[in-house]
């Protein structure tokens, strides 16, 4: 059991027969004597992928689920299907697509620092790494002066997905770029 003033991101308990993890916490504090601080949760159901929001209070309980992570590898895609190597054992686990929203455009063969969450030895859902280095392949030339302005200009990846860059980056140049929200973070370090 976990109080919801204890709950943080990434935790996984059971609503409803089902594994829902925490996506996004909201503590709401009201300002009237002796009410109770209320926590909004955004759970995300860890099988179908089903967003749920619910409120809570502070002492509040939960079942939380013990799930086993385990560092694994992206290794390859077969139709709708996705495979993936235990870092440690070498054993694999393969995913659906709809098992993995919309992490799939983020994957790219033989990429690491991905965990597997596990429930009774079945693979249920992967972590991405908060960032991944990605090529802009194609994006419009660079702009002499371009670093004194705080201007973006849209960039295609070697993935496929377009996000805003700085002016004064060129197509070849490795980017970091946030997985959750799909954002350019710098420059990557070569």
């Amino acid at each position: 059991m976990i109080k919801a003033n204890n709950l943080k991101k990434g935790n996984i308990v059971d609503l409803g027969g089902q594994p829902h993890q925490v996506k996004e916490i909201e503590v709401q504090t009201p300002s009237a004597r002796g009410s109770n601080t209320l926590y909004k949760v955004r759970f995300v159901n860890v099988v179908s992928g089903q967003k749920v929001d619910q409120t809570y209070k502070g002492n509040d309980a939960l079942d939380e689920l013990e799930m086993e992570r385990r560092p694994v590898s992206y290794i390859f895609r077969e139709q709708d299907m996705y495979t993936f190597m235990d870092s440690e054992n070498y054993e694999q686990y393969t995913l659906g697509e709809a098992n993995l929203e919309d992490k799939t455009a983020w994957l790219v063969e033989g990429m690491e620092e991905i965990t597997a969450l596990l429930l009774d030895g079945t693979i249920i859902t992967i972590e991405l790494p908060a960032a991944v280095d990605l090529e802009i392949v194609e994006t419009a030339p660079a702009l002499k002066g371009a670093s004194a302005t705080n201007r973006n200009k849209p960039a295609t990846l070697s993935n496929g997905i377009t996000v805003l860059v700085p002016e004064y980056l060129t197509p070849g140049e490795i980017i970091r770029v946030n997985t959750e929200n799909g954002k350019f973070m710098s420059r990557a370090k070569s």
